[in-house]
């Protein structure tokens, strides 16, 4: 649920700070007066793609923060305040101001009771941990900075995060519908989501897809297995060609850190008898030849050993060192012995430092063949063995995946004949649902049809359908369905689909039909609607408003709107309007009282504030809020 919504510097708004209320929320306002724009704003704190442009004018970056809160909506079961029709005696207040400012907003405790929001619940958990984001007191806050550079930072809880992430996570938090939204309603191939969210088959239909994708990498198999008979021994007789190579290399990890070792020495035998001369002359006074030109250390450290011994005789505390010192010319021999016994063993052979260029040589083609490193050579070879012996054992393979495929279709068409029998009992029960939805948004006499059908394919899955013999059909990810939504909105008209029938207006009718029918099964907490009352006139305003505040047993709704129907159902009413301040035009929110509510609607009813006006807008809030405490009474009965 959003908490709080701030922006600032963003387009014409300068500083906007909003606390929201968790039903109901209404804006209203003049045309440009900056409602757009705040959907915008909120676009942008969701992920969505926002560019410099929207940087207010002298600033250098514009700021979104939305505070959202994890914990679970609760259920209206509030007690409220009675406002009666023409009587606000009945309240005990003398007005219709104080009648509205004594009705109660609902308690606190909605909640998400459905398997739905519990997943959608879970998977959010699970995505926040993945990401090591800690909540805050049951909160995290969005954030996102557009630069007028065009770069963006996201941020959740303060810590900086890919525009990516930030989607996922306000994905479960947000969703937004508006005139753009309609436009999923209209593309048949999103029917069938719609369909099997109503009908609660996402999770069987998660299995199915499963299936599916193992299913097409074992036929992808097959069929690779089941090409040409020559280009397979063309392909063998190269992989018989790599490995062999391969292993006449004779190659083991490490060996070209070993060769260039080797060849090193080898490159510099000379210089390393040299050196090994200087070391031990320096320590025992004469060159390995015998020559006697080097000062010996060894002497000189003799000769302090037996003054060292005379002073430890004379004074015990310097016994440490005594032995130091003896230690250190056992050291310094064992040094010239080893610097003996290693030079006996340098030679010059240009046949081996021949031999082991000729090696290196070798692995480098390999590895320009094969892989950058031996390992990569070694396990080259591995998977040309496994890929040879698919290959030798063709024939035996090929049976076993043509088994495996009949138990892959078999299995799958199990579960795409489950899907499709649960499917076709929803769709008469979306129907019926539909057509009283829209008989209560005044499209009576519309029908409406969800037409299920199956593609017949000999190579496709297995499945009986109303009580027809077995056949096979094409399946998807989704199932052997292929689901669009007919209507047909006047008596006498054949059923069309949606994209040849439906005006404006009735698509936003049957936007909002769908989303009433569909609210217990939509797991996201906060709703928001951006003008769904296009197209709609003021006679159904009022069905609308009250579909839309039904929708706040299990969501938080923000709905901007033209219609004063739909503003008097409002739990909280903001007015948005443009002033100028030092030259600058910006947007300014603000949180309506009760009697500035009713002048608001008023003026959205007519323009002109009158007394007519005024005494329309108290009725039609009076209406409002009675209707409110009728449906929450009956609600509440029918849940106990």
């Amino acid at each position: 649920m959003l908490l709080e919504l701030n922006i600032k510097d963003f387009a014409i708004i300068d500083r906007l700070h909003l606390r929201l209320n968790r039903l109901f929320n209404v804006f209203t306002g003049e045309t440009g007066a900056g409602k757009s724009i705040i959907i915008d704003a909120v676009n942008a704190l969701l992920g969505g793609k926002i560019g410099a442009e929207f940087v207010r004018a002298g600033c250098e970056r514009a700021t979104v923060e939305g505070v959202f809160s994890l914990e679970a909506l609760p259920p209206v079961s509030a007690e409220w305040q009675p406002v009666e029709e023409f009587a606000y005696a009945a309240t005990g207040a003398s007005t219709m101001f104080e009648a509205l400012e004594r009705a109660e907003t609902p308690s606190p405790n909605h909640s998400h009771n459905d398997t739905g929001s519990a997943d959608a619940r879970v998977a959010l958990a699970s995505l926040l941990h993945e990401y090591d984001i800690e909540p805050e007191d049951g909160q995290l806050i969005l954030s996102r900075d557009i630069f007028r550079s065009g770069r963006t930072v996201a941020r959740i809880n303060g810590r900086a995060f890919s525009q990516q992430l930030l989607q996922q996570v306000a994905s479960w938090l947000v969703d937004i519908h508006g005139q753009s939204e309609h436009m999923t309603l209209l593309r048949s191939e999103q029917h069938i989501n719609f369909l099997d969210r109503y009908a609660e088959l996402l999770p069987l239909r998660e299995d199915l897809s499963r299936k599916v994708a193992e299913w097409r990498n074992a036929r992808k198999t097959l069929q690779s297995l089941q090409q040409n008979e020559r280009e397979q021994a063309r392909r063998a007789d190269h992989l018989r060609f790599e490995i062999e190579e391969i292993e006449k290399a004779n190659l083991h990890a490490g060996e070209i850190e070993e060769l260039e070792e080797e060849r090193t020495v080898l490159s510099n035998a000379e210089r390393l008898r040299e050196l090994c001369t200087l070391i031990y002359g320096s320590i025992k006074g004469s060159d390995l030849g015998g020559s006697e030109d080097f000062t010996p250390a060894l002497d000189q450290l003799r000769t302090a050993q037996h003054s060292l011994s005379e002073l430890v005789r004379l004074d015990s505390s310097m016994s440490d060192s005594a032995d130091s010192l003896s230690e250190a010319i056992y050291q310094l021999e064992d040094v010239a012995a080893n610097v003996s016994s290693y030079v006996t063993d340098i030679e010059d052979n240009p046949r081996r430092l021949e031999e082991i260029e000729e090696r290196l040589d070798m692995i480098t083609r390999l590895k320009r063949k094969y892989g950058s490193t031996i390992e990569e050579i070694l396990q080259r070879a591995d998977e040309d063995r496994a890929e040879l012996e698919t290959l030798v054992n063709r024939d035996e393979l090929v049976a076993k995946l043509q088994q495996q495929d009949g138990q892959f279709r078999q299995e799958i068409g199990a579960i795409a004949q489950q899907l499709s029998t649960r499917r076709s009992e929803a769709a008469q029960r979306l129907a019926t649902a539909m057509e009283e939805q829209l008989h209560d948004l005044n499209m009576q006499r519309a029908r409406f049809q969800v037409e299920i059908k199956q593609e017949p394919d000999p190579q496709g899955v297995p499945a009986t359908l109303n009580d027809q013999p077995q056949q096979t059909y094409s399946c998807d990810l989704t199932g052997i369905d292929h689901v669009q939504f007919l209507i047909a909105p006047n008596p006498g008209e054949p059923f069309k689909p949606l994209t040849k029938i439906a005006s404006g207006g009735e698509t936003s009718r049957l936007m909002l039909a769908l989303k009433t029918i569909l609210a217990s099964a939509d797991a996201t907490p906060t709703l928001i609607f951006d003008e769904i009352d296009s197209g709609i006139s003021g006679r159904s305003g009022q069905v609308v408003g009250e579909k839309l505040w039904q929708l706040t047993h299990n969501h938080q709704v923000i709905c901007i709107t033209h219609l004063p129907q739909i503003a008097a159902f409002a739990d909280t009413h903001y007015n948005v309007n443009k002033q100028i301040l030092d030259d600058r035009t910006m947007t300014v929110v603000n949180e309506l009282r009760p009697e500035q509510r009713v002048r608001e609607i008023a003026h959205v009813m007519g323009g002109n504030v009158t007394e007519f006006s005024m005494k329309s807008a108290e009725e039609m809030l009076a209406r409002s809020y009675l209707w409110k405490e009728n449906w929450t009474r009956l609600h509440n009965n029918h849940q106990q």
